[in-house]
């Protein structure tokens, strides 16, 4: 039997929907063969009923070109088009209302309602000349729209985001005994080892968690 597969070459091609998708079946304490099976039928968009016939041999392959694609850092996402609309990331971080800022550092590092922070970070773009840009003002309630935004955009603004907290931690450090100096920098360090989804979820969680503390 033929089958006809798309795999995804990048965070782009990968929903933040989908992403969420496979954390939640991450939760099941199916074992690795099963989240292997899910993962393909998640990212590549086949009925389970379809992966279940693919060689093993090539469900390994693509499995480890899924795991090199969540391997990546990518750089800031600053513009994407979902549904005909045109988004930009928030052009003026500093110009955050006290609201926004409460829903940006309550739900980054919330993965059922991410996308509460990326609806902060990324709205409709109104007006634009040249590389500047003017968005939509915020609105609550609109954040299913962005559901199906692109991981790029969704994983390139929480390490935007990371780089920044780490950059205002250095001020900090430039007070503190050297005691303090390496607790921080211990708290602050972002897991390097492992490849794949499964070291690709736990650094980001750990990120996630820094940088609620770092923006505090």
């Amino acid at each position: 039997m033929k089958l006809s597969i798309t795999i995804p070459t990048s965070l782009k091609d990968i929903t933040l929907r989908q992403y969420k998708h496979f954390l939640n079946i991450q939760k099941e304490d199916k074992g690795d063969k099963f989240y292997d099976a899910k993962m393909i039928e998640i990212f590549c968009n086949m009925p389970l009923s379809n992966v279940i016939l693919l060689k093993l041999s090539d469900s390994q392959e693509i499995i480890k070109l899924l795991n090199d694609i969540f391997d990546t850092k990518p750089a800031l996402v600053q513009r994407f088009k979902l549904n005909k609309i045109e988004y930009g990331f928030h052009p003026q971080l500093d110009d955050l209302t006290l609201g926004e800022y409460i829903d940006l550092d309550t739900f980054i590092g919330d993965w059922d309602q991410i996308e509460k922070a990326m609806n902060v970070l990324y709205r409709p773009i109104i007006a634009k000349l040249k590389n500047k840009y003017t968005i939509k003002d915020y609105e609550v309630g609109t954040e299913q729209d962005l559901l199906d935004m692109p991981m790029d955009a969704v994983m390139s603004s929480i390490f935007f985001l990371w780089n920044l907290g780490l950059e205002l931690s250095t001020i900090m450090m430039n007070s503190l005994d050297n005691q303090e100096n390496e607790a921080l920098i211990k708290h602050l360090s972002l897991t390097q080892s492992g490849d794949g989804i499964n070291q690709f979820m736990h650094s980001l969680k750990g990120t996630l968690e820094d940088l609620k503390i770092s923006l505090n």
